[in-house]
């Protein structure tokens, strides 16, 4: 068996800790792992064959997470995002292509929660013997109260390990969901699936003939990337419509274990441990009497009094604060924030990378200035800036800096200037952690002014 793990998405549901640069498979929200290093994890106790593909902004973080399970693990970088359909597809294709076989495959998003990891193995068996017979099998989750966040799927009769699909529906209002629970042939829609390679290309041919076309042009045999100028013609659909609610192919098989696609602050409310007045409260938090509350810290103390079903979350930027009933909203501030391009939507002040992670301290008019941190034997691509200069300080550590072919190693307290378009690179080939304040001078200042030349990530 082979497993396609959807890792893009931008998470705007868990705003402000997630951002468009830093989405929530990439966070640690109930343990020491990420999500998408959980789903990893959990599709490695079945399969060695494992494909994530994500949006070429995601993937180094991606690498950089998955590097800890698989020496090499396979990514594929979608150029822009087009949403579930073509990205199956292709990852499909990448597999057929690599393997010279015809497998059944399992495709998971990488932002769900399951816990229960021995009745989801056995569950996927299920769905693996209904795949085997020509099926494309949805995995559903049978509903316990009338959720208006998730898509549904209605089944007819029972067959085998599974059911007929009658139809997909899209996320109802609370009037029609409580029909839905009411009626008991309904289940939520968790977007894992499963099928044979060959099964899903013929369906694609079939029902979204544009996408197969615009696929038959990437050769995976040249080349593991994925070409801008044919990924760029597809079509910016999801699986389900696409193929999933057009074919008469689709089984449905219960999920036996627990799920939660934690798509907003009132689902982490849902699976998080609770005091005994109903409260989870996560960081540098002091309350006096409140009472079914979520509450975030990620820096500062947050202060709370008399709280009732409210969330509030803070982080470096920005602080959130809703009733707990209308978490689902907080995507239209998201989106508010992306239309006023304020960058509150797309980054953290701190931004993780393959070799540390970086902090930006202070910003203004021609100027920018950054704490980075670089783990011991990392190093900085080779690289040069057509828009600004640098002048950087080591705080701790010591840094050995490439500049123009020339070496330079600085200690605590020593200084570097790095002129425009000058070629250069910062390196820690030692044990202990590097930090150095970072100013930037220029116009603009922005993270695309970065011209590699050579690169241990694999960003070139």
């Amino acid at each position: 068996m082979y497993g396609i793990i959807l890792a893009g998405g931008s998470g705007s549901r868990l705003w402000p800790l997630s951002r468009e640069l830093y989405p929530k498979q990439l966070l640690n929200l109930n343990s020491e792992k990420s999500l998408l290093q959980s789903t990893y994890e959990r599709l490695s106790r079945f399969s060695e064959n494992i494909v994530s593909i994500t949006n070429t902004k995601h993937s180094s973080n991606v690498r950089m997470q998955l590097s800890e399970f698989a020496e090499n693990p396979v990514i594929l970088s979608e150029p822009v995002a087009k949403n579930t359909a073509p990205a199956i597809v292709l990852a499909v294709k990448y597999i057929m292509q690599k393997s010279g076989s015809d497998p059944v495959i399992i495709v998971v998003p990488s932002d769900h929660l399951i816990e229960d990891n021995e009745k989801f193995f056995s569950t996927v068996k299920k769905g693996e013997e209904l795949a085997q017979k020509g099926y494309i099998v949805t995995f559903g989750i049978k509903p316990n109260y009338p959720e208006t966040g998730y898509g549904y799927i209605n089944t007819s009769e029972k067959f085998d390990n599974g059911f007929k699909v009658k139809e997909f529906v899209e996320k109802p209002d609370l009037k029609t969901a409580r029909e839905y629970l009411s009626r008991g042939t309904y289940f939520w829609n968790s977007g894992i699936f499963m099928f044979k390679a060959s099964i899903l290309i013929e369906e694609t041919i079939k029902h979204a003939p544009e996408i197969a076309k615009i696929a038959e042009n990437i050769d995976f045999d040249k080349s593991d990337e994925i070409p801008f100028l044919e990924f760029d013609k597809m079509p910016s659909i999801s699986i389900d419509y696409a193929i999933m609610e057009k074919s008469d192919k689709i089984a449905l098989v219960k999920l036996e274990s627990d799920w939660n696609d934690l798509g907003s602050w009132q689902s982490i409310y849902d699976v998080s441990k609770k005091d005994k007045n109903g409260n989870v409260f996560v960081g540098h938090v002091l309350d006096e009497d409140s009472k079914n509350s979520f509450v975030y810290s990620s820096s500062k103390l947050v202060a709370t009094i008399g709280l009732e079903d409210t969330v509030i979350v803070e982080t470096e930027d920005a602080i959130l604060a809703c009733k707990k009933d209308r978490a689902q909203d907080v995507k239209h501030i998201y989106e508010t924030l992306k239309k006023q391009n304020d960058n509150t939507h797309l980054i953290h002040k701190t931004v993780y990378r393959p070799w540390g992670f970086y902090t930006v301290i202070a910003q203004g008019e021609g100027f920018l200035t950054k704490i980075i941190h670089v783990n011991p034997a990392q190093k900085l691509s080779v690289q040069s800036h057509n828009f600004r200069s640098e002048h950087w300080v080591v705080l701790s550590g010591t840094a050995k800096v490439v500049l123009e072919g020339k070496e330079l190693i600085l200690s605590p307290g020593h200084s570097v200037d790095i002129p425009l378009k000058a070629i250069h690179s910062l390196q820690n080939p030692y044990k202990e952690h590097l930090e150095i304040i970072e100013v930037q001078k220029g116009s603009p200042l922005i993270e695309d002014d970065i011209v590699r030349y050579e690169d241990m990530y694999g960003r070139v």
